[in-house]
């Protein structure tokens, strides 16, 4: 998958995108002036047939839009975003090859066929882990990443609403 930004990402925008990329082992594109077009064509030449594109408001991430090799858009989320200071990494790191999808919430187990991501078995070690849970009243859900040794690391996703 490659992720790109709006046009005029702001930093925490691009800092969220490049955390997307540590955990989902993507390719990570600064959009400038290309249209979306333009990204789908190098998307192609990359090898990957899905994109997201990570659009901002008030200089934060506000929505993150799947869109497939036509640039039809397949899934989308309204969301905030938590991104871990420098010294989150020392909390440990994803082994992003040997990612799993564990998700309590059973409309959102598509991310996993749209982040090409396998199923979690309950039998696994809690390890290296993209956990779809359950939000509250302000967040409908709350994607997190659990790295190899076990504990979460960044970035997290409060998802608002999301649409197919």
């Amino acid at each position: 998958m490659l992720i790109t930004t709006s046009r005029k990402p702001s930093q925490r925008t691009r800092s969220f995108c490049k955390g997307l990329v540590r955990v989902l082992n993507s390719s990570y594109i600064n959009r400038g002036k290309m249209s979306i077009r333009d990204v789908l064509i190098k998307s192609s030449e990359l090898g990957n047939n899905t994109i997201a594109v990570v659009s901002e408001m008030k200089g934060n991430p506000s929505r993150i839009d799947f869109q497939n090799e036509t640039g039809e858009v397949i899934f989308s989320m309204d969301v905030t975003v938590g991104i871990p200071n420098s010294n989150a990494s020392s909390k440990g790191r994803v082994q992003s090859e040997e990612l799993k999808l564990r998700s309590e919430i059973p409309e959102l187990n598509q991310l996993g066929n749209i982040l090409d991501i396998p199923p979690f078995k309950e039998d696994s070690e809690i390890k290296n882990i993209l956990f779809i849970r359950t939000g509250d009243e302000k967040n409908k859900a709350i994607i997190e990443f659990i790295g190899s040794n076990g504990m979460e690391t960044g970035p997290k996703i409060f998802v608002k609403e999301w649409r197919t």
